[in-house]
């Protein structure tokens, strides 16, 4: 585990001091390019055709473009945020929120069921989101109810972020039906659609069930002893606004406030099903959150006035937010406009090769880890990686299906990447620094790499249990 004594820098200065490395870097990295073609409309490298080229070297000038850049491609995801942060303040002034977190958390003082089960149901749920529709930007907002709600239970703010946050990535990591990792990676390497399914199940139920054990095990111990938690004094500064005695004389949630809540509940089912059945992203996603916003402005007779007051107050709060998922990205659009990712790949890719076959499948592991610190969307990973990955599967002997487990389990690493636009948003919209973060994920983070080798491991030395 990091020492306590050991303070990581502010976000704002680690993924800058990043940017400064990876300029660097360029003027030391050779260039590459591989060819691409054209697959159903998307750019697919040529693993056959790779050339060195002149790498772009990124001088100081470069380096403090980079945000502004990097700002311009994470339009979509900043606007976003900034859209639902807006949204939900207005939601939060119609204060029906707050009285279903006084609800839950009066249920959950009386009964020991609810106790028990509630960790372990929602931690599934999102789970479930990552592993079937992809769900991973869309968790960011999450966070915004379920911060509040782990306080009201006498838990912190890494339970918080962790139910929504965690969840969903395990779930995209480990996905067996999701179509944004797995669909793609398997129409790139050429195997049956969604094939493998049964052994991909059994990769997410252990994973989940172990970020599910990890978060009970910290849930209890705070409950227990509440300054154990690293983040316990500026939780008791979020709980003082909290009114928890008013928890146990609250009578129940209003006529207004149930239909406020029955609008976000509309809104989270047609995002599910929009996703799913007709490939929503962000555009269609944060156009719904505002729809709601104006819904929920309506039921609740707010005034045009401050309804807009509310709405600009919480698109401000995540303005440094925003800035920060710019940042995360300009380091990548530095290190493509110095052209030297491909090349990052190209050396990589001798490495695979071993005598034993899951010691190279242990290498791909390793590899796609790397190359999720840069390139963090599951569907782009795989364009670039897959057309290699897959042939040089082949040569090694351990088959395409364990080459995509391979590049899945690469994104186990995103909660602790502070490249990662959705990790640095999450912890920023959390208000918890990354370094804490690191610290508190650090042992859970080692189980994964244990786990992901282990279930690597299996294909290869037991082939007939997995049926691949």
């Amino acid at each position: 585990m990091i020492p306590k004594t050991l303070r990581l820098p502010n976000t704002f200065v680690l993924i800058f001091s990043l940017l400064v490395l990876i300029a660097a870097a360029t003027w030391l990295v050779p260039g590459g390019r591989y060819a691409t073609t054209l697959v159903d409309g998307k750019p697919v490298i040529d693993p056959t055709r790779y050339q060195v080229v002149a790498s772009q070297p990124q001088g100081p000038a470069a380096v403090l473009m980079a945000p502004i850049k990097g700002f311009v491609e994470a339009g979509l995801i900043i606007g976003f945020v900034l859209i639902v942060g807006g949204a939900f303040s207005v939601l939060q002034a119609t204060q029906a929120i707050d009285a279903l977190i006084k609800a839950v958390a009066k249920a959950h003082h009386r009964s020991a069921l609810v106790r028990a089960l509630l960790i372990p149901g929602f931690v599934t749920l999102f789970s479930l989101g990552g592993a079937t529709f992809g769900m991973a930007e869309e968790a960011i907002p999450f966070v915004l109810i379920f911060v509040p709600l782990a306080l009201a239970l006498r838990y912190d703010t890494f339970i918080g972020v962790a139910i929504p946050f965690l969840g969903s990535q395990v779930g995209f990591a480990t996905a067996f039906l999701n179509p944004f990792n797995v669909g793609v990676a398997q129409g790139l390497a050429g195997v049956p659609l969604f094939s493998g399914l049964g052994y991909r199940f059994v990769c997410w139920v252990v994973f989940t069930g172990v970020t599910i054990a990890f978060l009970m095990w910290h849930a209890r111990r705070i409950r227990q002893r509440p300054e154990s938690s690293p983040c316990f004094a500026d939780d008791e500064h979020k709980r003082a606004a909290l009114d928890l005695e008013a928890i146990a004389s609250f009578t129940g949630v209003d006529g207004t406030q149930r239909l406020v809540l029955l609008s976000f509940a509309a809104t989270l089912g047609a995002m599910i099903v929009g996703v799913v059945h007709f490939g929503w992203y962000i555009e269609e996603i944060a156009a719904i959150f505002l729809a709601m916003a104006i819904v929920v402005g309506l039921i609740a007779r707010m005034g045009q006035d401050a309804w807009v007051r509310h709405f600009l107050t919480g698109a401000k709060d995540l303005a440094g937010t925003a800035l920060i998922i710019a940042l995360a990205k300009g380091t990548v659009v530095l290190m493509r406009d110095a052209q030297i990712i491909d090349a990052m790949l190209h050396g990589l890719a001798p490495w695979v090769a071993s005598e034993q076959a899951v010691f190279s499948l242990h290498k791909m592991y390793g590899i796609q880890s790397v190359i999720n610190f840069f390139i963090h969307s599951g569907t782009g990973q795989a364009a670039l990686t897959m057309p290699v990955m897959a042939p040089l599967s082949d040569l090694v002997q351990v088959g395409r299906q364990s080459a995509i487990l391979a590049f899945q389990f690469g994104e186990l690493s995103t909660p602790v990447i502070p490249t990662s636009g959705i990790t640095v948003g999450v912890l920023s919209l959390a208000r918890v620094p990354f370094g804490r973060w690191v610290r508190w994920m650090l042992p859970l983070q080692l189980v994964f790499v244990a786990l992901a080798l282990t279930m690597l491991a299996i294909p290869s030395l037991a082939p007939q249990w997995v049926g691949w």
